[in-house]
C-alpha cells in the first residue's frame, strides 16, 4: 500500500512540477529512475526522505535563492517576516545548564504575570529544564504554543529556596524590525532596520516620529546585515523618501510579466539630507531601497557594496503542508540595473563569493571591485555612474575595520565566552547596577569594564582550554570591553541601548555624521 502511495506522489509531482517547460522526454526519465528505485532497490525507502532529496536537488540545480522548506521548518522560517509568532515573551540564555531571564518583552504574557529578568526557570509544566543539558529548540518547543493555550513555569528568584510557580497563557509575541532609533547630536536621527517584514514601515513611522520630535531634521538609516525580506515592504520604505509617481522598482521573468511599483503622496521624509549605510550582508530589499534612493539621487549610499541578490521568490505550498520557495522574476531598479551577481559558476561558487570577495581586498580597498562598462548606468537626475550586475557599489566607500579582529576574539565569541561572563556580571550586580545608573545616558557616560571585570573573560577562557595570546588580547581588548558594556546595557535596558553602545565602532555611521556635521560636504556628493 505504502508503494503505491508513493508512486501515486511520485506521479502527481512529476506531473505538476514538470507540466511545462521541460520534454515529455525528461519528465519520464525522472519519472522511470524513481519508479525502478521504488521497485527494486535493497533495502526499505524513506519515501518522504527520497522526494525531499530530489526537490532540494532540483530547485538547487535553477538558482541559489529557490529552496525546499519542510513543513516542520516553515513557522519558524516565516516569523521574522510575519512579525510575531505565539509565546510567553521573554529573552532567555542558558547558563551553566540553566535557563536565565534576560529580559521580559514588554505588554506580553511574562511580564504581565510578574516574571523578572534574573528569574531562573527550573520547572516548564512540571518538566524540569534546569541542569540537564537542554538545548534552546527544546526551550521554543515548550513555551511556545497556540494563542490561548497555558503553560505553567516554576522559577527560582535571587538566593530564595522556595520556587515561585507562574501560569502564563500564551499570546501573540511581537518581532521587531527596528532595532535602534536613537539621536546623534542636536537634528540627526538614526534607525536601524534588521529586516522588511510586515511590519516594518509601521515600526519605522513610529521611530520617525518621535526621532522629529526630538529635533530631527536629517536621517541615516542602516540596512547593514539586513538580508531582505517582503519586497511591499520595501516599497513602501522606500516610498516615504520619493515624491509622488517615481518609479521604485519593477520585476519581470520569463512566465511574469512586467510588474512595476511607484511611489505616492504619502511619505514622511521626502525632502531632507537622508544617508542609507549599507555593507556585504545588505540583500534583496535592502538593495532594492538603496538602489532605488541611490538612483533618484534621493541619498547618499555609505559603506561597501551590498550581497547582490535580484530574484524575486514566491512560496508555494505542497500537498504534505512543506513548501517551495521558487524565483519566479528578477528586479531591476529604477534606471534599469539588475543588481543580481552572477551565479554561472554553480551553488558552491555562489556561497563562496563573500570569501572570495575578501581575499581579494574588496573589503579594504574600493579600487579592488571592478564593473565591466557593459553594466554602467546613469541616475536619473544629475547622470551619476552607478553600476549593475552585482549589488549596490555606494557612493562613499568606508573600508572594513580588521585592526582589532583577532582568531582569540572570535574564539571568545563564538564558544558563547563573552556572552556568558556578561551574563554571570549582570546576575550578581543587577540590583547594584540598576541602583548607581539610574538612566542610560548615566551608563553610557560613567560605566566602564573594569580590570576585575575583564578578568574574569580571561578565568573563563582558560577553564574552557582556550590559549590565551597576549599580543592578540591587546589587539581586540578595546573591542572586547566595549561587547561587553554593549551586552550589560542590553540586559539592563533594550536592544536600542545595546546598539548605542556599540555604534561607537560603526565606522560607516561615523563617517555618515562626518558627512552631515561638515557644511557644504553633503551637497558635493550629490552633484
Amino acid at each position: 500500500m505504502k508503494k503505491i502511495i508513493f508512486l501515486f506522489v511520485l506521479s502527481t509531482f512529476s506531473s505538476l512540477i514538470f507540466a511545462q517547460g521541460i520534454s515529455t522526454l525528461q519528465q519520464h526519465k525522472l519519472t522511470n529512475a524513481l519508479t525502478v528505485i521504488s521497485n527494486l532497490y535493497v533495502d526499505s525507502i524513506n519515501d518522504k526522505k527520497l522526494i525531499e532529496s530530489t526537490l532540494e536537488s532540483v530547485l538547487k540545480a535553477l538558482d541559489p535563492h529557490s529552496s525546499y522548506i519542510p513543513k516542520e521548518e516553515i513557522e519558524r522560517i516565516n516569523e521574522p517576516l510575519v512579525g510575531s509568532f505565539f509565546g510567553i515573551g521573554i529573552q532567555f540564555q542558558l547558563m551553566e545548564d540553566t535557563l536565565l531571564v534576560v529580559q521580559t518583552i514588554s505588554g506580553c504574557p511574562a511580564e504581565k504575570v510578574g516574571v523578572l529578568p534574573g528569574d531562573r526557570i527550573i520547572y516548564i509544566d512540571n518538566k524540569l529544564v534546569a541542569g540537564i543539558k537542554i538545548q534552546n529548540s527544546d526551550v521554543f518547543k515548550r513555551l511556545r504554543g497556540p494563542k490561548g493555550t497555558e503553560v505553567t513555569i516554576k522559577i527560582r528568584r535571587g538566593s530564595k529556596p522556595e520556587l515561585l510557580e507562574f501560569k502564563i497563557i500564551r499570546d501573540k509575541i511581537p518581532i521587531f524590525s527596528v532595532d535602534a532609533s536613537y539621536m546623534i547630536g542636536k537634528d540627526i536621527g538614526y534607525i536601524k532596520i534588521n529586516n522588511f517584514g510586515s511590519s516594518t514601515v509601521q515600526e519605522f513611522e513610529k521611530s520617525f516620529a518621535i526621532l522629529q520630535k526630538r529635533g530631527m531634521k536629517q536621517l541615516i538609516v542602516s540596512l547593514q546585515g539586513n538580508g531582505g525580506g517582503y519586497l511591499n515592504a520595501a516599497k513602501m520604505l522606500a516610498d516615504e523618501f520619493l515624491s509622488t509617481n517615481k518609479l521604485v522598482v519593477y520585476t519581470q521573468g520569463l512566465n511574469q510579466p512586467k510588474y512595476v511599483e511607484t511611489s505616492t503622496a504619502s511619505g514622511v521624509f521626502e525632502t531632507g539630507k537622508l544617508i542609507f549605510l549599507v555593507d556585504e550582508y545588505s540583500a534583496s530589499a535592502s538593495e532594492i531601497v538603496s538602489g532605488a534612493l541611490q538612483d533618484w539621487d534621493r541619498a547618499i549610499i555609505v559603506g561597501r557594496r551590498t550581497f547582490g541578490k535580484g530574484l524575486v521568490q514566491n512560496q508555494f505550498p505542497l500537498i504534505d503542508g512543506s513548501m517551495m520557495r521558487l524565483t519566479i522574476a528578477r528586479y531591476y531598479t529604477p534606471t534599469g540595473r539588475c543588481i543580481q551577481k552572477s551565479y554561472k559558476g554553480g551553488y558552491d561558487k555562489y556561497e563562496h563569493d563573500l570569501i572570495d570577495r575578501y581575499k581579494k581586498g574588496e573589503f579594504l580597498h574600493a579600487d579592488s571591485i571592478h564593473f565591466p562598462d557593459s553594466l554602467k548606468y546613469h541616475t536619473m537626475n544629475l547622470k551619476r555612474t552607478v553600476y549593475g550586475g552585482g549589488g549596490i557599489m555606494p557612493d562613499i566607500f568606508v573600508p572594513l575595520d580588521t585592526t582589532k579582529y583577532t582568531l582569540l576574539h572570535r574564539k571568545l565569541v563564538a564558544q558563547g565566552i563573552v556572552n556568558k561572563v556578561c551574563m554571570q556580571f549582570i546576575d550578581k550586580n543587577r540590583a547594584d547596577l540598576k541602583k548607581k545608573y539610574s538612566s542610560f545616558d548615566k551608563f553610557k557616560k560613567e560605566f566602564e569594564v573594569d580590570e576585575t571585570f575583564f578578568s574574569q573573560l580571561i578565568s573563563a577562557a582558560e577553564k574552557e582550554k582556550i590559549k590565551i595570546d597576549t599580543v592578540q588580547l591587546a589587539t581586540s581588548k578595546s573591542l572586547i570591553k566595549l561587547q561587553l558594556k554593549a551586552l550589560v546595557a542590553r540586559d539592563l535596558w533594550e536592544m536600542n541601548e545595546y546598539y548605542q553602545i556599540m555604534d561607537a565602532d560603526n565606522e560607516s555611521l561615523q563617517k555618515a555624521v562626518e558627512i552631515l556635521q561638515t557644511p557644504g560636504t553633503y551637497e558635493k556628493i550629490l552633484k
